[in-house]
Parts: structure tokens; C-alpha cells; sequence
């Protein structure tokens, strides 16, 4: 059986069937009328810079999409921060790329929008272990661009082994609740002693400890039973039955601290956000982050003509001519035409990704992850959360 999960397959994505039905019609209207103009197009989310700035991804696959096309395309770099003008530039015939107009959007709106979800988490806690654990909330299909997504923030890991093969990355975490409901209520040392066996020595041994009894009632049975072996326990308690989750996290760090076991790390899930990283973080070493990032909002990117056969045009609510974009020495955003004189100090950021069908970039996570980073320092990124701290 092909595709057997409803999916869109690749092909669709590459030949432009995967696309809205009025781009179609308009590729057979242009070609019935014999028009195809060059135009130069644009990426936006914001015509002007407005302050807030979000993470740029998805850019490595919009290069496979348009890569083999008669067209000349600029990009931001992947994991670049920005808060308007241009995000990518084609410039050529428009039906070259008419038709593939939807899912190059798609390849950028989402991605980006996972990316700051989980910058957001990293700058909250930003010296913890922080785990993107969301991969259930999304189609099984997409699990490897949240992960991807996930770690170019900044993120220490994710759950997610197949993504972890696609991304060259071991996947993380430990137990689920069904592993000590399987041994049953007063044979949680049992699953532990037995999880301790199976899983091999590289595995950290984190006990999730919330399952049946009171929370330091299992964190300490879980020290107890194993011993130097126990890296740290987990509370995962569902937001109905834990109350305030500072204390209870104080509490269990003081009856191991008061027992001995103050090399045990606490380890915290279970709808968790940027704001409840920042109330923690001080109290326990690490969280594993969910739907704060798999459920945020896409970035609503848009693509306009603003070129028509060498003449600035547009739509109403949006600016005529070619763009450059330009980050100044005070981590500012510029947006100027691209035939005028760039700010004083300004670095102009659109960097060349395809010419004449040729893809003229590479990619590497690594990398896209510092320069997020360190673009996000540069810009203040999620400084006034610290508020809430």
C-alpha cells in the first residue's frame, strides 16, 4: 500500500500539485493569454520592523523546492532572527515558481513558528536542561521539523527517535507512566530495578516519580532502590493535582537533599511553558517542553510581486520594489530598497540561496543553531519575560 496515512507525497510538493487550486488556474490563464512576466517577489510577515522578532527556518527546504528553476533566489540565513521587510526574494518568471507558492509558505510559516516557541523556552531557562518532548501533538509525518526546530533553538534534545535518525541525533527520555502501571501499584522499585537492567548504560536513569503515591513518597523509594545508579527523577503530575509546583518541587529536593541524595536532578514536564520555566528553573535542572512549542502559531508569511518587468509595483497594504534588509549596530532591523545606500554600520542579511536554478548554500544545524542564538542575544530576545521571574 503507498502512502497509506493520507499524506501529501514529495512529488506532489515538487511538480506544484500541492498548492491552492487558484494558482493552477491562474498558471493556465497566463498560459492561455501567453504571459509570463519577470517580476521579482517577496516573503514577508511584517513590512516594517516591529520590535518582535521571531526565528527564520524552514529556508534549507524551500531551496529544494525551487532548486532546477530559472529563478534567483536571496534568503535570510537559517536561524536568523527577524521583525520585518523581506525573509527570501525570487526573482524571475512567474511561473517558474507560480504554482509552488503554497508550499514554499508552508515550508517557512511553520518551522518558524516551532523555532520561537522554542527559543522562548531556552531563553527561560536558559542554563537547564531543556528537552522538546511535543512530538505527539503534532502528524507523526512532520515529528522530524519540530525536533529540527526544536534544536536550532537551542533545545538540548528531543524524544523523537525517528526524527533523531533524520537529524543524525539520539532521541531522549526514559519511562512513561504505562512502564509502572504495567508492574502495578507498590512494584515501582520493581520497574525501576528492571528499566535499570534492560536499557544500556548510555541511557541517564531518570525515575518518573508521580505515578501512584505522593511525589517524594516515589523520589525517595526510587533513590533508595537505586542508589549511585539514580541520575534523577521526574515529575511529570498532571496541572489538576499538582497545585503550586514550586513548592512541590522545593519539597522534593529537600527530602533528598535531607536523606543524602542531593546528586539526584529533578526533571519537570507535563504542560510546561516559557513562564513556568522561569518560575522553576532556580529549583529544579531540567524540564521537557511540549505543546508550548507544537502549538504555536505559524508565522504568517505572505508572497507578493513588488517587481513587474523591471517597475516597482504592489498591492494595497503592502510596499513597491525590490528590498534588502539590513541588521544596524543597535540589533535593529532596516528595510530600504535595494538600490539605496545601506545604514551607516548596517550588515545587510539577505544572503544568496539559488542562482539560475542552482542551490549556492550549504546548511548545517549546527551552525544555524549558534548564529540563533547569539542573534537572539544580540537583539534582546525574550529579556522582558525576565519579569516574571
Amino acid at each position: 500500500m503507498t502512502n497509506p496515512f493520507g499524506t501529501v507525497p514529495p512529488e506532489a510538493i515538487l511538480d506544484g500539485t500541492a498548492t491552492d487550486a487558484y494558482f493552477q488556474r491562474t498558471q493556465t490563464t497566463l498560459e492561455h493569454a501567453g504571459k509570463n512576466p519577470h517580476v521579482v517577489a517577496e516573503v514577508t510577515a511584517d513590512q516594517f520592523p516591529t520590535g518582535e522578532f521571531e526565528v527564520f527556518t524552514g529556508v534549507a527546504d524551500v531551496a529544494t523546492l525551487l532548486e532546477g528553476r530559472a529563478i534567483d533566489v536571496d534568503a535570510l540565513p537559517d536561524g536568523q532572527l527577524f521583525d520585518g521587510g523581506p525573509v527570501l526574494r525570487i526573482e524571475g518568471s512567474y511561473l517558474e515558481f507560480a504554482a509552488l507558492e503554497t508550499s514554499l509558505l508552508g515550508f517557512l510559516s511553520q518551522p518558524s513558528g516551532f523555532a520561537t516557541a522554542a527559543l522562548e523556552a531556552r531563553r527561560a531557562a536558559p542554563d537547564s536542561l531543556v528537552l522538546s518532548f511535543g512530538a505527539r501533538h503534532v502528524h507523526p509525518s512532520i515529528a522530524s521539523v519540530v525536533e529540527r526546530a526544536a534544536v536550532l533553538a537551542g533545545l538540548d534534545g528531543f524524544s523523537h527517535v525517528a526524527a533523531g535518525e533524520i537529524l543524525e541525533r539520539e532521541a531522549s527520555g526514559t519511562m512513561p507512566h504505562a512502564l509502572l502501571f504495567c508492574f502495578g501499584e507498590g512494584s515501582q522499585a520493581a520497574a525501576w530495578e528492571a528499566f535499570d537492567e534492560a536499557v544500556p548504560e548510555d541511557v541517564p536513569r531518570i525515575a518518573l516519580t508521580d505515578t501512584f503515591w505522593d511525589e517524594k513518597a516515589e523520589s525517595l523509594l526510587a533513590a533508595e532502590t537505586l542508589g549511585d545508579d539514580l541520575d534523577g527523577v521526574r515529575l511529570d503530575t498532571t496541572g489538576s493535582r499538582r497545585g503550586d509546583f514550586r513548592h512541590l518541587v522545593r519539597e522534593v529536593r529537600w527530602e533528598l537533599d535531607a536523606r543524602g541524595f542531593d546528586d539526584v536532578d529533578i526533571f519537570c514536564s507535563g504542560g510546561l511553558g516559557p513562564e513556568q520555566l522561569r518560575n522553576l528553573r532556580d529549583v529544579a535542572d531540567g524540564f521537557g517542553v511540549g505543546s508550548a512549542i507544537t502549538s504555536a502559531d505559524p508565522v504568517d508569511f505572505s508572497l507578493d510581486i513588488v517587481e513587474l518587468e523591471g517597475e516597482a509595483v504592489s498591492k494595497r497594504g503592502k510596499l513597491a520594489g525590490k528590498k534588502d534588509v539590513y541588521r544596524t549596530p543597535d540589533g535593529d532591523h532596516h528595510v530600504a530598497l535595494a538600490d539605496a545606500d545601506a545604514p551607516t554600520g548596517g550588515e545587510s542579511l539577505l544572503e544568496p540561496l539559488i542562482r539560475d536554478g542552482e542551490i549556492v548554500r550549504e546548511f548545517d544545524l549546527d551552525a544555524a543553531s549558534e548564529r540563533c542564538l547569539a542573534d537572539a542575544d544580540a537583539v534582546g530576545f525574550g529579556v522582558s519575560g525576565e519579569e516574571n521571574v
